[in-house]
């Protein structure tokens, strides 16, 4: 595809051009990769294992994937001082521990990738404190159709840092209004009752954010929580749309809360399927969770299975989880988390292919 300029299709503003490791730095190849950075595209190199011969391409790339799984701390130091000179961006993939983690931070790596930071770090004797559990109860009664919207409006009128993320989020070109919006209640009426309680549950969990990794996380709990939502509106799953959102809402909370999910369970009263869910047992919202996770980890085949097995549409699904992403994105872009989910992607996920496909994280 490369020789034949397929990504000039492609917008350069939004798209990354990766270069699997299999391509060997030919000289059509290179020429190809020449027009491309000349138009703009950004260019990446994947699995980079240290191997000699690929130094045309590496003077080509933008960013750098090294595969971090199963290499000590040495190799990781001498792969970044091999990297260092070509002055691209570095990428670690494969993250599954802490001290990975904070290696290739410390060395310079700029992206991350793997599920590392799906995992809970679980902080002995650290309490919820009031105003987290009285968010929480807050999120699990936006969960009950019949909450009280004049109660929410009091909630947000009285909280500064919601009032004007409210209003920052209305006032966004995203609603394309005519006039400025001046007042909490107006904002309400005009976001609707639905709308305004999916806008909340997002802000309010992206508060418990408390650095870049928990703010990633945030990210994906939301794009969960609505992806979620839309299965169970479009595939009448016999479950209620909004329990799938709270499901994919919680979903990474221990990891979030550094608590265990039992624990945080006692605190919550939610349904005891979507609880046996969280907390990893039998339960018929299970498997919306497996899907989820089999969805972010690229695991096509297994993937298949789990879509056959429940009736579903892989190009529905694969359609619904790019609006999921894009939702996502515009609720915490206007919340005050920041404009964009933090460097590194804890879940990379992709289309479905419709023909079995390496499975990549």
């Amino acid at each position: 595809m490369l020789l034949e300029d397929a990504a000039f299709a492609l917008p350069p503003d939004v798209c990354v051009i990766e270069v699997l490791e299999t391509v060997r730095p030919e000289p059509d190849i290179l020429r190809a990769l020449r027009r491309l950075k000349d138009a703009g595209y950004i260019l990446a190199l994947d699995d980079f294992v240290g191997e000699p011969g690929y130094e045309p391409i590496l003077e080509l790339a933008d960013i750098v994937k090294v595969d971090i799984l199963g290499r000590s701390p040495g190799e990781v130091i001498s792969l970044y001082k091999q990297l260092k000179p070509y002055g691209c961006k570095l990428l670690a993939e494969k993250i599954e521990t802490v001290r990975i983690y904070e290696l290739t931070r410390q060395l310079g790596f700029e992206y991350f990738q793997g599920f590392f930071f799906h995992k809970p770090q679980i902080l002995t004797g650290r309490k919820i404190s009031s105003s987290e559990l009285s968010k929480l109860q807050l999120l699990e009664k936006l969960g009950h159709p019949d909450y009280d919207v004049n109660d929410l409006a009091q909630i947000i009128a009285v909280d500064i840092s919601l009032s004007y993320r409210l209003l920052r989020y209305i006032n966004s070109a995203a609603f394309s209004l005519r006039s400025k919006i001046e007042s909490v209640r107006q904002a309400i009426v005009l976001l609707g009752q639905k709308q305004l309680a999916q806008w909340l549950r997002v802000v309010v969990m992206s508060d418990f954010s408390r650095n870049q990794r928990t703010g990633e996380l945030a990210y994906i709990s939301a794009t969960r929580a609505r992806f979620l939502e839309l299965m169970g509106a479009a595939t009448k799953a016999g479950q209620a749309p909004e329990a799938l959102f709270l499901l994919g809402l919680f979903s990474l909370l221990d990891a979030i809360m550094g608590q265990s999910m039992e624990e945080l369970m006692e605190k919550l009263p939610l349904d005891d399927d979507i609880r046996n869910a969280l907390m990893g047992r039998e339960s018929r919202a299970g498997r919306w969770l497996r899907l989820v996770d089999l969805f972010e980890r690229a695991a096509w085949d297994e993937l298949r299975g789990l879509l056959d097995e429940m009736g579903l549409d892989p190009e529905m699904v694969a359609r619904l989880h790019a609006r999921a992403m894009a939702w996502a994105a515009q609720i915490l872009g206007f919340s005050g988390v920041g404009e964009e989910p933090v460097k590194g992607d804890a879940a990379s996920p992709a289309t479905p292919p419709a023909a079995p496909a390496r499975p990549r994280r």
